[in-house]
């Protein structure tokens, strides 16, 4: 079935309105890195277990504008990996 651009537009911008917050805390670093990404949690999750296990040497995560964070596996001190959140639009978010 052939979905037009409306339905399309309309599944991705609900995939937009939630975002998962994460913080990386790297070693010998002074500050934690803070992203809002646009996977899952379960998706960083196992992105943050590859590389860890060392299956990958680089931890790769893209933020919801299309930036990529990679910090090499054997530097990081912890990930943390908050509950997803729907984004609040308009003045009552204030």
């Amino acid at each position: 079935m052939l979905r037009t651009a409306r339905q399309n537009a309309h599944i991705t911008d609900r995939r937009r309105d939630i975002a998962v917050e994460v913080k990386i805390g790297v070693q010998h670093a002074p500050r934690e890195i803070v992203l809002e990404s646009g996977q899952s949690a379960e998706e960083v999750e196992r992105v943050v277990a590859d590389a860890l296990a060392g299956k990958s040497p680089l931890l790769s995560l893209e933020d919801e504008r299309g930036r990529k964070v990679v910090v090499p596996a054997d530097r990081l001190a912890y990930v943390e990996i908050g509950a997803p959140t729907a984004r609040k639009v308009g003045f009552g978010t204030l």
